[in-house]
């Protein structure tokens, strides 16, 4: 995936394929609140979705209480959304489908 940020359009139509994300507002950056059954659910999901990260050199902004895991995904060196938030947003969304 590009590093390179996405304009308006594609980020547009990227959020359209991607179920409960939405713009961060003020920011490029996009955001998606995660609600699991408890708190080791949603820990068990934010340590695979830190593995995956991790591989991809691209790490999330989140924030957990019990069981409820906000995130917020921006490329910092591109100051926006790219690609890499894009694969990393689908594959979040995949992780917590499981």
């Amino acid at each position: 995936m590009s590093g390179e940020r996405l304009s308006n359009a594609e980020l547009d139509d990227l959020l359209e394929t991607l179920e409960g994300w939405e713009k961060v507002e003020g920011r490029e950056a996009i955001q998606k609140t995660f609600v699991f059954a408890d708190f080791v659910d949603a820990f068990g999901w934010m340590s695979k979705v830190a593995l995956t990260a991790e591989k991809m050199d691209h790490h999330p902004e989140w924030y957990n209480v019990y069981k409820t895991v906000e995130v917020v995904l921006t490329t910092h060196d591109a100051d926006g959304v790219t690609g890499k938030d894009a694969e990393l947003a689908k594959a979040m969304d995949r992780m917590a489908q499981r």
